[in-house]
């Protein structure tokens, strides 16, 4: 491992201890054992490392949440069974690494502060949305409809943010694939 891979490396393992506005160049070097200096010369600054380490968690986080979503151990399961499946396991994996989740909520506040970020976070969330909307409709992500993105893959997304985040604020009172599919279908009797 190179000095600009093992200071993204130190940068992550930072990030996910410590948070952004607490991690120092110091503490970046000390974990990637290497000069401060090297920050300076591979990223210019603390902070474009470190935006560049969020990015790096965010796509990781991407991965869990995929494999979580499509359970390759269960293909005779009704859809409402696999959803709510898919629910669980995205559930546990959100609780198993919290400070990946966190991460992403640090980078959305960073973003309405600086302008620079929202075009990368903008781009981050198109691709979920897309990746939601192929995973639940069962296609590849490129034959996904711009409206099925912009509907089905917006409204997973949301859900996805908003349960994740109260599953995290509360756990002692987990939420379950079962609490989400129940709140999704008293949602459909109210819309009709």
């Amino acid at each position: 491992m190179g000095n600009r891979e093992a200071l993204l490396a130190g940068a992550k393992t930072c990030l996910l201890e410590k948070g952004f506005d607490r991690t120092t160049v110091r503490d970046i070097a000390t974990t990637a054992g290497v000069s401060m200096a090297a920050i300076g010369y591979h990223f210019g600054s603390r902070e474009n490392l470190l935006f560049q380490a969020l990015f790096s968690i965010l796509d990781e986080w991407g991965d869990v949440a995929g494999r979580a979503l499509v359970p390759a151990d269960a293909p005779d399961l009704d859809p409402a069974e696999a959803y709510e499946r898919m629910w669980d396991e995205l559930l546990a994996q959100a609780r198993a690494h919290p400070k990946m989740w966190l991460v992403s909520i640090d980078l959305f506040l960073r973003a309405q502060r600086q302008p620079e970020l929202l075009p990368q976070l903008t781009e981050g969330m198109r691709q979920g949305r897309s990746g939601m909307a192929a995973i639940l409709a069962s296609v590849p992500e490129a034959e996904v409809p711009e409206r099925s993105v912009r509907t089905l893959g917006m409204v997973q997304l949301a859900l996805m943010s908003g349960v994740i985040m109260q599953t995290l604020s509360d756990p002692d009172n987990p939420v379950t694939g079962a609490d989400v599919v129940a709140g999704l279908r008293a949602l459909a009797k109210i819309t009709g």
